[in-house]
């Protein structure tokens, strides 16, 4: 193949780079530093687009002014990876369903409502974002007839192209919400209405479009709310729900993202309170969800007698506010809840009730090579009674190993039920299909089985059938001296199991034990691996 000779320009090229090298070693410094000045401009791009774009109608004030405050990249990472952990629904999912959730919805909003912006910028796209799709759309795209209820004055008018949302529940906000979004430009820019008759074309035009009340004469049209500033005749106020501080508070209300409502028990863990006149117990357990995290379903237990149980309606209720904290050792903000607890019995059953307990649990996602403490504040809301507890969270250091064979926490209970299949979202109490309150004392009734409940990680597998072979023996002692044992070499307690982990759930029988106190050991034997691995743990059995 002929070669051409080379260009001139190209030449000069050479020639210059060869009898110039400091300046061509410049002009390679200086592409460097622009490729890391570029570098820079998209990091800082990307964090103020995911500030200002991707959790703007979702990110609380607090949140935003931490995140504001961060340096460098890696504190935005970070923080960015602890703000969606916060918002996970079901932390025993690899997925984040909010999370994935909230993109759908940004994705949706900017294909379906863009009007000259980003349908994301949109007041629809806000409240669509926040709140999701509504239950019904009520659509009036190019405006025309409109008949009102009774309930907005009756009459008919012309209005301008419309939709209206209605949902049938918004945390925080109320039922049978419904929200109208106008277009009084017909340019496809729909607006949030504050008010109903925003969207009547006709509302400066004397003598049309009159509501009953109006062509009775009982009132007047320039005495609508939206022509005098938000006020309305007592007669309309009556009518149709139409007090305009009501409909200030939802319209509020409803571009606000939830936040933390406990905010004085909040402040409380800041200031290490030293005193507690409301008692409450916590536990923490541990399951392992892949090699560097692991679930931590914490369980908070009240005894009824503790609380003050008020006259509500047919009941008798107590009321409790609840507020947690995880920080790591160092203090460093892991995640926060809060939770209102609600505890009612009916009047024949009110004195039995104040002998029993009350339990919440919440269930956290915490990397497994990492200490943390819990600080949890409990108030009661009726005698302003309060208690606190500083518990630390220690995931085992056998959650990170790969090879030997483990446990998990072992959970002992008289409340245990399987499920049809796993709940779509987080319940209190369920891990996967499995219904099980842990508790916390312990102590159980001779009359009722013990339910015991584990996993088992790291266990070989036969190559043949793909199942393991694990023998499990459960071995109830008093005084260091066995007095029962149940062993399954069939697989009968194995509840399910993968590669990755073995769930066991046995039922024991306590009818022939005495009142006292006991031990468990569980001990299952890895036939392929020739491995053993031991958990137990305490009880105490009542009389019957």
């Amino acid at each position: 193949m002929r070669q051409h000779p080379p260009s001139l320009s190209l030449l000069l090229l050479i020639i210059a780079s060869l009898y110039f090298p400091g300046q061509a070693l410049a002009k390679e410094k200086k592409d460097d530093r622009d490729t890391s000045a570029v570098r820079q401009e998209e990091t800082e791009d990307y964090y103020d687009r995911w500030l200002n774009q991707d959790v703007t109608y979702i990110i609380s004030d607090e949140e935003e002014s931490v995140f504001n405050n961060l340096t460098s990249p890696e504190e935005k990472e970070l923080f960015i990876e602890q703000f969606w952990r916060r918002r996970d629904p079901d932390l025993r999912t690899a997925i984040n369903e909010f999370k994935e959730e909230h993109y759908r919805r940004i994705a949706y909003v900017n294909e379906r409502f863009y009007a000259g912006v980003p349908g994301w910028k949109t007041d629809r796209g806000m409240i669509y974002i926040l709140h999701g799709p509504p239950h019904e759309i009520e659509s009036y795209v190019t405006g025309g007839t409109y008949h009102r209820s009774f309930s907005e004055g009756g009459g008919s008018t012309v209005v301008h192209p419309l939709e209206v949302w209605r949902y049938r529940h918004i945390e925080g906000v109320g039922d049978d919400i419904i929200l109208e979004f106008v277009d009084r430009t017909y340019t496809g820019t729909y607006k949030l209405a504050l008010f109903p008759d925003e969207k009547d074309a006709l509302l400066h035009f004397d003598g049309y479009g009159l509501t009953l009340s109006e062509q009775w004469g009982i009132s007047d049209k320039q005495h609508r709310p939206s022509l005098i500033g938000g006020r309305s005749t007592a007669y309309e106020t009556r009518l149709h729900n139409n007090n305009p501080f009501q409909r200030y508070e939802i319209f509020s209300r409803v571009m606000v993202p939830k936040k933390i409502k406990y905010k004085d028990l909040k402040e409380l863990v800041k200031v290490e309170i030293g005193f507690s006149n409301l008692p409450f117990r916590v536990r923490s357990d541990y399951f392992k969800l892949n090699d560097g995290q692991v679930l931590v379903p914490v369980t908070v237990e009240i005894r009824n007698k503790f609380l003050s149980f008020e006259p509500d309606g047919d009941v008798h209720s107590a009321r409790v506010g609840l507020y947690g904290v995880v920080t790591s050792l160092t203090n460093k903000f892991i995640e926060e809840f809060d939770q209102d607890l609600v505890i009612s019995f009916g009047p024949e059953r009110l004195m039995r009730g104040l002998e029993g307990r009350a339990t919440y649990q919440k269930v956290l996602l915490l990397d497994s090579g990492t200490r943390y403490k819990l600080d949890l504040i409990m108030k009661d809301l009726s005698s302003n009674n309060i208690g606190a507890v500083k518990h630390g969270i220690i995931p085992p250091a056998s959650m990170r190993q790969r090879e030997k064979l483990s446990s998990s926490s072992m959970l002992l209970s008289n409340h245990m039920q399987e499920l049809p299949e796993a709940p779509a979202q987080d319940q209190m109490f369920v891990l996967g299909d499995v219904k099980i309150r842990p508790s916390l004392d312990k102590s159980f009734s001779k009359g009722l089985p013990l339910g015991v409940y584990l996993h088992l990680y790291n266990f070989g597998m036969d190559q043949a059938s793909n199942t393991p072979q694990v023998q499990v023996a459960y071995r109830i002692s008093r005084d260091d001296e066995v007095i029962g044992e149940a062993t399954d070499s069939r697989g009968e307690s194995i509840q399910f199991f993968s590669d990755r982990r073995m769930v066991l759930l046995k039922r024991l029988s306590l009818r022939t034990l005495e009142p006292g106190k006991y031990r468990l050991e569980v001990e299952a034997w890895d036939q392929i691996k020739d491995v053993r691995t031991r958990v137990q743990d305490n009880f105490q059995v009542q009389g019957s």
